[in-house]
């Protein structure tokens, strides 16, 4: 097995079930004009967000790490006429193009992107007191992954989804001596995951164009 074979089936099954999509191209050709790193979920990926997102009925999405806007506007698509994402960016030149992306797809009026820190946006969003989300998607700086859920767990309503991107790393998150600090983070949040009452979680390996990961599916109890 290899990554090309994994890319190839890729390609193939977003061929069939992902279909072609001028925005979602744009938005994905923005990023790279701009030299943003190329590490936006696949299409595939991007799909299956939209797919939960309508399963749950979800009507307010949170997502931590904008990037250039595509796993945004997957989950917006999913979103009724009265929805609400935020989506959370440090670096404000990701963000400028994201929005851009974002307005090409007619989703403004769906999304705010705000522009720091995910810690400090998170612990802003409590201090506002704001309305309990019902997905919550971690795809932001690994290291920091503990910090985020423990946050977040606060942030989303009871029976809400919480989905963890790049768990795996390789398969390093599994030794405990690794120097990769993502796959420390990713260790530490996982055993905070299983201690917690409050969740029931699973964690999914996956291979494919972003070669070998994985992610992690909780929902928060109701």
């Amino acid at each position: 097995m290899s990554l090309e074979l994994w890319d190839a089936v890729d390609r193939y099954t977003a061929g069939l079930l992902v279909g072609e999509d001028e925005v979602l191209e744009q938005a994905l050709a923005a990023s790279n004009e701009a030299g943003l790193p190329a590490i936006a979920v696949s299409p595939n990926q991007g799909k299956l967000l939209h797919l939960l997102a309508r399963i749950h009925g979800a009507s307010r999405i949170l997502e931590l790490g904008t990037l250039g806007g595509f796993s945004t506007i997957w989950m917006a698509r999913a979103l009724p006429p009265e929805g609400r994402l935020v989506t959370l960016e440090l670096n404000p030149a990701y963000a400028a193009v994201a929005e851009r992306s974002i307005e090409l797809a007619g989703l403004s009026e769906l999304v705010q992107i705000r522009i720091g820190p995910a810690g400090e946006s998170l612990r802003a969003l409590l201090q506002e007191g704001t309305e309990r989300f019902d997905l919550v998607f971690i795809d932001a700086d690994k290291q920091s992954t503990p910090e985020y859920f423990e946050l977040v767990l606060e942030l989303c309503r009871p029976g809400g989804l919480i989905l963890v991107d790049n768990v795996v790393r390789d398969g390093a998150v599994v030794d405990p001596a690794t120097a990769d600090a993502g796959a420390q983070g990713m260790r530490r949040f996982l055993e905070l995951a299983a201690a917690e009452p409050r969740v029931t979680a699973t964690t999914i390996q996956t291979v494919g164009s972003k070669g070998y990961d994985g992610f992690v599916l909780a929902l928060l109890e109701p």
